[in-house]
């Protein structure tokens, strides 16, 4: 098979140059297109046009409403909205052929709870809830009637989002941002971004891979893991590092009956449907930060860790098969699980869409609304996201976000 011939940019300026391509760059190309309609150039530069190792594909491409903070609980929600309309809203974009369907499985999310984290947990449910979502929270007796198959013998209960949560086609929608951006004007190169020039507190050129030296007017940093990079490229930093997250898919001699949730267990193990085999993985562990090229499995983790948390929680999971497994990064944000989204104070034109810290995906769509924002109108429009500010990160003034997984 032949090598595809590089092509460079087409221009030696552009208005906005985004560096990454992922759902974050895509979804920030993409409404800056809807927006503009032209009225401005857009350079995407994304090092890995295949996105193999973005977090993206590797992603376990799900969305959900329980959060601790309410910001977080609104751009979900808006990324539902987004989720169930995406097909209408990038059909424009693919004539003669079908818009990808993201095959919105909306079974919902079950976090399982202590005893001692009832009380903190039916304080969430009830702030979600007065923002409009569904979750409802259910105590021993019930969650055991409504899931027969779960050991609730060490839970004070469990919060059960029966709507508006679930999983989808993590590339589909990154694809269908990407072709309607370019569709848009936006151009793509699959190019990486090796130096900034910055000039009197604005950043004025970028230095790609191959040479060449585009000028700027907005950098927009997209670039997940490797946030940090991008940042001091303008001697700037933030706390955004590649964490480990092993995912594995597993069959099981005893199926599951009914209609099961994404289970969220006490450990941080959470398991899921995919078709007739389940989805598993846990929250990144202290192991970290990894290198930005490690994504090495760690087969062990399966069963030194998963699989004992599986089985505890679900005791029909007790002859388990592993077919597939993979590792993935998150930008871990670790002053407080947080996006970072917004302009750097002295480097003016810098702009931060950062550290989601495995939430990235479900949420680029009001990520990508909110930054077209902030560079078109100078200032949100739609959803605040304005606390989820770069200036709190030298302020050292955390924005917790408590339930990351």
């Amino acid at each position: 098979m032949p090598i595809p011939r590089y092509v460079p940019p087409k221009h030696r300026s552009y208005d906005v140059v985004i560096v990454g391509g992922a759902a974050v760059g895509s979804s920030v190309a993409y409404w800056l297109g809807e927006e503009m309609r032209g009225k401005l150039s857009v350079l995407v530069v994304e090092r890995d046009s295949s996105y193999a190792f973005s977090s993206t594909a590797l992603s376990t491409s799900a969305i959900r409403q329980q959060y601790s903070n309410p910001i977080n609980v609104q751009i979900s929600q808006f990324g539902v909205e987004i989720i169930r309309s995406f097909q209408d809203r990038m059909a424009p974009y693919f004539p003669g052929e079908p818009a990808p369907d993201l095959g919105f499985k909306e079974y919902g999310y079950l976090y399982c709870c202590s005893p001692e984290g009832a009380a903190s947990a039916k304080a969430r449910v009830e702030m979600q809830r007065s923002l409009g979502a569904h979750t409802v929270f259910l105590e021993p007796e019930a969650l055991q009637a409504q899931f027969p198959w779960l050991n609730v013998e060490d839970l004070g209960g469990g919060s059960w989002g029966a709507q508006a949560e679930g999983w989808f086609d993590s590339m589909g929608l990154l694809m269908g941002f990407r072709r309607g951006a370019r569709a848009l004007g936006a151009e793509y190169v699959d190019n990486a971004v090796t130096g900034l020039g910055v000039e009197s507190g604005r950043v004025t050129t970028v230095q790609l891979a191959t040479g060449e030296v585009i000028s700027c007017g907005t950098l927009v940093n997209a670039a997940g893991p490797r946030a940090q990079q991008v940042a001091a490229m303008a001697g700037l930093s933030i706390p955004v590092a590649p964490f480990k997250r092993y995912s594995f898919v597993f069959s099981s001699a005893t199926p599951i009956p009914g209609r099961m949730p994404n289970v969220i267990d006490l450990s941080g193990t959470f398991v899921r449907p995919e078709g007739p085999l389940f989805l598993t993985g846990n929250t990144p562990g202290d192991d970290g930060p990894a290198d930005y090229d490690d994504f090495a499995p760690r087969h062990e983790e399966f069963e030194d860790a998963i699989w004992p948390a599986l089985y505890h929680r679900i005791p029909s999971f007790d002859a388990l098969k592993v077919q597939q497994a993979w590792t993935g990064h998150y930008e871990m944000n670790m002053l407080d699980h947080n996006g970072i989204v917004g302009f750097h104070p002295e480097v003016t034109n810098f702009m931060f869409a950062n550290g989601f810290s495995g939430h990235g995906l479900q949420q680029s769509p009001a990520t990508g609304r909110g930054v077209m924002e902030l560079i078109v109108h100078g200032g949100f429009r739609t959803l605040d996201l304005s606390p989820m500010c770069y200036e709190r990160i030298p302020a050292n003034r955390p924005f917790m976000e408590d339930a990351v997984i």
